[in-house]
Formats: structure tokens, sequence, C-alpha cells
């Protein structure tokens, strides 16, 4: 099968290859899915995972690559809740091989039903922004309807997301971003936009839930924003500088097939849009991924026409 490697993590996408592989095969509760579409996320390369097993032994050459939709081919022993020839999208192991292939072993309790109206493309989108913006509001974030919302980088791939699904739940949400982004993050739903690299962050007043995919400075002025009993809740690595009178949460997204229903109906009935902006092929990912262009929406790759 082809697939796409990494061995030197210094190299980042400069040093993906495209090779050909064995086909894995399904071990205890797997499934093996023949991947239609694969997401990939811009920062995994510098993830230990990426590289190094559970006991940091070195696991190269690794596939990258952790979304995925495609269609069940075989399932492992004791493999319940799924079938052969089913279409599935999902979240795989950061641990194990990626979606960056023409097949992927992946434990079936990872992968929920895609729906025959949803394209691959589309499931193969929504994994891991769907489940961090979820788990962000909903789980970490306790959020509820009345309550107002700071949605950093809201027209990015999880930013919009997270305006989505806490306007759906009645929150008053503000996006920020650079000012470019401001149309974007209208159209998602945000209420108000902060321009990062104009406009004053400290402005906004107190908030109850700041969702932060920035760190670094913007995360520490985040944390003044917050309002007593408040959340932020941040993906960008351990929080710094924590709330005065509040909670403060970094999280890593898991996958949850529950979770993925509720996402991808959204997406069904129209409450969700995707961000998704280059599609290419698995033979130009390599070449995809090493664009010098800004990049908008979510990179996805076809492996099946």
């Amino acid at each position: 099968m082809k697939a796409i490697i990494v061995t030197n993590q210094a190299a980042g996408t400069a040093g993906m290859k495209l090779v050909e592989r064995e086909r894995p095969e399904a071990a205890i509760n797997d499934v093996v899915v023949e991947v239609h579409a694969s997401g990939f996320t811009w920062d995994e390369l510098t993830w230990p995972p990426t590289w190094t097993d559970r006991l940091d032994r070195n696991r190269t050459p690794s596939v990258p690559g952790h979304e995925l939709a495609g269609v069940v081919t075989a399932l492992g022993y004791g493999t319940t809740g799924l079938s052969v020839g089913q279409r599935v999208f999902g979240l795989t192991d950061w641990y194990r091989d990626g979606t960056l292939a023409e097949y992927v072993a992946v434990e079936a309790r990872n992968l929920a039903p895609l729906p025959g109206d949803v394209d691959f493309a589309v499931g193969a989108s929504l994994p891991m922004p769907g489940l961090t913006a979820w788990q962000g509001l909903f789980q970490h974030g306790r959020l509820k309807a009345g309550q107002s919302v700071l949605a950093h980088g809201a027209a990015g791939v999880v930013g919009s997301m997270v305006v989505q699904l806490a306007r759906q739940a009645g929150a008053y949400v503000i996006g920020t971003g650079r000012a470019a982004d401001r149309t974007a993050a209208f159209e998602f739903g945000a209420q108000e936009f902060v321009d990062l690299g104009g406009d004053a962050l400290e402005d906004v007043g107190p908030v109850d839930l700041v969702f932060d995919v920035l760190g670094g400075d913007i995360a520490k002025r985040s944390a003044a924003l917050i309002r007593a009993g408040g959340t932020l809740v941040s993906i960008a690595g351990s929080i710094e500088t924590r709330p005065a009178d509040g909670f403060a949460i970094d999280f890593v997204v898991e996958s949850d097939r529950s979770q993925l229903g509720e996402i991808v109906q959204r997406v069904r009935d129209g409450r969700l849009r995707t961000n998704i902006g280059a599609v290419s092929s698995v033979d130009e990912a390599i070449a995809a991924f090493n664009s010098t262009g800004r990049r908008k929406g979510k990179t996805i790759i076809r492996v099946r026409s």
C-alpha cells in the first residue's frame, strides 16, 4: 500500500516520504480501515508520540495523520460495534501508525459510523477540531446557555468549531484573530471580533470561558479576563498564568464515539459546517504540506477518489 512516512523530526514536513508498505493487520479489538480521506494537523510532527512509543523508544519510520474517513475491511478478534463494509470516521491512537496511508489499523472504539450522505473528505475533517471544541466547551468548560465565550483563532480549524458549537449552546461569542479573519469569524457565528494585531484584548471585559488555541502571551493576558468562577481552557500546552478567581484546564483531545455522532449529525442537518482548506491526493500530499502560502482551513488528503 502507499503510505507517507517520517523518520527525521528535525526535517519536519520536508522529511516526509511516499513509500510502499505492508498493509496493517487487525489486533484484538481493532478494525482495518480502507482510508478514503485523511486529515493532518500541522504541528503533529512536533508531538512526541509521532516519534516514540509509550516507553519512549524510537518507533520510526512512522505514518503521521490521525483523522480518517473510510470503509472497514477487516475485524480483529473480539471486535464489536462495527462491521466489514461499514463507512466510518474517527481519530486514531497517537502512538500507532496513522492515516496518511491506504489502510490503517485502529481500535474500533475510536471510530463512529459515517452516514452515507456525508462525503469522506467532510468526515475526515471533523474528528480533531470537532471533538476538541466539544470537549473543551462542554466537558472541561462546563458551558451553559447565557454565558460568554472568548474564542481565540475564531476563523481557524478548531476556533471555527468552537464558535459554532458555543453559539448553538446559547452562549455569547467573541472571536479573535488577525484583521483578515474578521469576516470569516462573523460568518461562523461570532457576535464580536477582536483583532489581536490592532485591538486591545483587555477591552473585552470579563467572560465566563476563554478557549485558547494560541498559548504564549495571548494565554497569559486571557487569564485576566476570566470572571469569578469562569474557566480558561487551553489546547496550547501547560497554562502558565491562571485566572485569579477561576479555573484553568489544558487537555488533549480523546476520541469518543457518541460525541462524533453528535457532531456529524449537526453537519447533516446544517447546524455545523466544516472548515476545509486544500484538498489534495496522496501523491500530492507532501507538496501540499510544504506549501509556503498561509494555510486556511484544514488540509484533507483524498487517499481514494
